[in-house]
């Protein structure tokens, strides 16, 4: 074989071991890429800090991570713009990817208005440091309404449980859950339907209203029920006594028996 030969299929033969090389480190820089999801990692939106409720999403709040796909929760945003301005539904942790459930859109007016759910009234009763179960309703918190009236002259008092289940949203102006010690207010506002808001109007009209707290987890709707009923026993009457009868006395009578000349009495007992 000539040596013109030779050297073109060493030529050759150099090419190909470059070129097999070279589709071998593509081909592993692709597998290390997929395994690293460099290339496949999405941006989702998430709380750079803890967003109360109630409060307006500002820019500064959000920030951008990146997840694998198959990490990215459903309903969450992946542009900062979709979720600034929003109103924050529940209270948002820093770190916390923002779903569309945590957030409602703010179409103007009150901040508190945006997270009423769909079909509910605000509604503020005025309470006390007894009726605000002592200071201890937040934001968040489920209750239940008991109203009681007098009626008999204030001695007869009827108890009934009105509403069960209501959502506090606000006590006094505070939104916020965020807090560790009771604090005494004077208004709690809650969360109702239209039918539920005459109820609790009369309720308070009619007699006293007050406020009892519900387990976060009993989740089950109770039927209404009438609660207590303080209504002193009546007093017992004797019974009437009937006067019985005097005693009938036997009544005597005399037959007389005539026999000729002669006469006879006898007395007869009826």
């Amino acid at each position: 074989m000539k040596k013109s030969g030779i050297a073109l299929m060493l030529m050759v033969s150099v090419l190909m071991a470059v070129g097999a090389a070279a589709l071998a480190k593509n081909w592993l820089d692709d597998r290390m890429a997929g395994r690293d999801g460099t290339p496949n990692e999405s941006s989702v939106v998430a709380a750079a800090s803890q967003i109360p409720f109630g409060q307006t999403v500002q820019v500064e709040d959000l920030r951008l991570i990146e997840l694998p796909p198959q990490a990215v929760p459903r309903g969450s945003f992946n542009s900062i713009d979709d979720v600034a301005g929003r109103v924050a539904a529940q209270t948002i942790y820093s770190g916390e990817v923002i779903l569309q459930e945590r957030v409602a859109e703010h179409l103007g007016g009150s901040a508190l208005a945006a997270v009423l759910d769909h079909g509910t009234r605000a509604i503020t009763v005025r309470v006390d440091d007894v009726v605000g179960v002592a200071g201890f309703l937040l934001p968040g918190n489920r209750v239940d309404v008991v109203s009681s009236q007098r009626s008999g002259g204030n001695r007869t008092v009827k108890s009934e449980t009105i509403l069960t289940n209501i959502k506090v949203l606000a006590v006094d102006q505070i939104a916020s859950p965020e807090r560790d010690s009771p604090v005494i207010v004077r208004a709690v506002t809650l969360g109702v339907t239209p039918s539920q808001a005459e109820r609790l109007v009369k309720a308070t009209e009619e007699g006293r209203v007050q406020l009892t707290l519900r387990n976060p987890l009993e989740k089950d709707e109770e039927e209404n029920e009438e609660v207590a009923e303080a209504e002193p026993e009546p007093e017992a009457k004797p019974a009437p006594v009937r006067a019985r009868p005097a005693p009938r006395r036997p009544r005597q009578l005399n037959v007389t028996v005539i026999r000729g000349t002669e006469s006879s009495t006898t007395t007869v007992r009826e």
